[in-house]
């Protein structure tokens, strides 16, 4: 398998392997590839390694053995600060329970990885971040509330703002963990093909974490974490 003329791979992940202290094996993984732009959909049930799999791809796990190389680097090679410092910089992450500072308004909340990261400010070529963050949220049906405190928001808003938060400063890479869990299905659509355009135009690749599988034939492709998780 080889990616589309000009894309490349987002993520190759070859015999990555993960226990915790010398415990069992929780991720055994033989391959995994994900070209640049695609949008993949990653399903399975609870306790099949779906948050110890985005740890990996975040940089925020290290693989005990194998390769796990994002954007082609290899994190495995890293040191922790490299790790930490390489997500900063290339990766968007969609919290389960947000994680939205309850002090700032949308707009601080939209913009902070812009203001923690140098690099994702450079990919604004110029923009005010605070615009960057008006457009982002006004595509995301967001306009209106910039000015709002976080904490009086419902949970649908709450959670397009942590979205748009992980869109600021285009990263190459945007990790999705199960971002619709307390929406309806129709809202849960919605939320998607908002994410899908927002991707599009920024050119990243998503992953996307779910039980939900109502959701697969919005995407790309699917991958059983059942099928390639050799651990299970």
């Amino acid at each position: 398998m080889t990616p589309a003329a000009g894309r490349g791979w987002a993520i190759e992940m070859e015999d990555a392997r993960f226990s915790y202290r010398g415990g069992p094996e929780i991720v055994r993984i033989g391959g995994l590839r994900v070209e640049a732009g695609e949008h993949v959909f990653i399903f399975g049930p609870s306790g099949s390694g779906k948050t110890t799999l985005l740890g990996l791809l975040a940089g925020v796990l290290r693989a005990t053995s194998g390769r796990v190389s994002i954007l082609g680097q290899d994190l495995t090679a890293m040191k922790p600060s490299g790790r930490d410092a390489f997500r900063a910089s290339h990766i968007g992450y969609i919290f389960q329970l947000f994680n939205l500072i309850p002090y700032l308004s949308v707009r601080d909340n939209i913009t902070l990885p812009c203001r923690l990261n140098a690099e994702r400010r450079r990919r604004l070529n110029g923009t005010p971040m605070e615009e960057a963050a008006g457009r982002i949220a006004t595509h995301l049906g967001m306009g209106s509330l910039l000015g709002e405190n976080v904490s009086r928001l419902s949970v649908g808003q709450q959670q397009r703002v942590a979205a748009a938060r992980s869109l600021m400063g285009t990263p190459e890479l945007v990790i999705a963990d199960e971002p619709t869990s307390s929406l309806d299905f129709d809202h849960r659509e919605r939320f998607v093909e908002l994410l899908f355009q927002e991707c599009r135009e920024a050119n990243s690749t998503l992953i996307f974490v779910s039980h939900d599988q109502s959701l697969m034939p919005m995407f790309h492709r699917t991958v059983s974490l059942t099928e390639i998780n050799e651990a299970m």
